[in-house]
């Protein structure tokens, strides 16, 4: 069994990753890169993975943030709909996941969504994300709470690589959608890319 996962520097996705490894699967993990502290950041921890799981996790695959999503979120703000940089950013994180799990014959996208904890986490904008990719999403941290979630990161040795001093995201607004709307994502979508979603 094949999965891409998406790899962060924070607390949730390496759990995530850890538990769909220790479920058998092998793991092309991508890493949306926009800054170089947290990527060398995620190199640790993707190699503290590796150590626990040598035959099964792949390498970290890097997609440049700058050049793949930066186009999109200038396009948001120009239209005034910055508040949807959150979802658009999931959205077409999922696209790009789907893209390359495509190229490696993996069958399913993992995350370390936990459910409503931010802004692209809450199930209206869940909905919305989802509808990215036509793979199965798995997202093994969903009915875990933070506590518990800690607990494992602590256990497999990501947790303290995770909570080191990080850049925050350039790209996140002031005050993000919380509770998106399909109609309105769809016309949003049309508008920036140019096709139907």
């Amino acid at each position: 069994m094949k999965a891409v996962a998406l790899l962060s520097s924070g607390i949730d996705s390496p759990v995530a990753i850890y538990l769909m490894l220790r479920k058998g699967f092998t793991i092309y993990p991508i890493h949306f890169k926009q800054s170089e502290i947290n990527y060398q950041k995620v190199r640790r921890i993707w190699q503290r993975l590796k150590e626990l799981f040598p035959e099964s996790l792949e390498e970290l695959i890097v997609v440049d943030v700058f050049e793949y999503q930066k186009p999109v979120f200038d396009k948001l703000v120009e239209l005034k709909k910055g508040k949807w940089i959150c979802v658009f950013c999931k959205f077409t994180m999922f696209m790009k996941a789907t893209e390359i799990a495509k190229e490696k014959g993996a069958m399913a996208i993992i995350t370390g969504d936990s459910l409503g904890q931010v802004a692209s986490q809450t199930l209206d904008n869940l909905l919305i994300i989802s509808l990215a990719t036509d793979l199965p999403i798995f997202r093994p941290l969903i009915g875990l709470d933070k506590i518990e979630i800690e607990r494992i990161a602590k256990e497999i040795g990501t947790f303290e690589i995770s909570i080191e001093p990080e850049e925050g995201c350039n790209f996140v607004p002031k005050h993000p959608v919380i509770r998106g709307t399909l109609g309105e994502f769809k016309k949003i979508y049309r508008e920036v890319l140019g096709k139907e979603c």
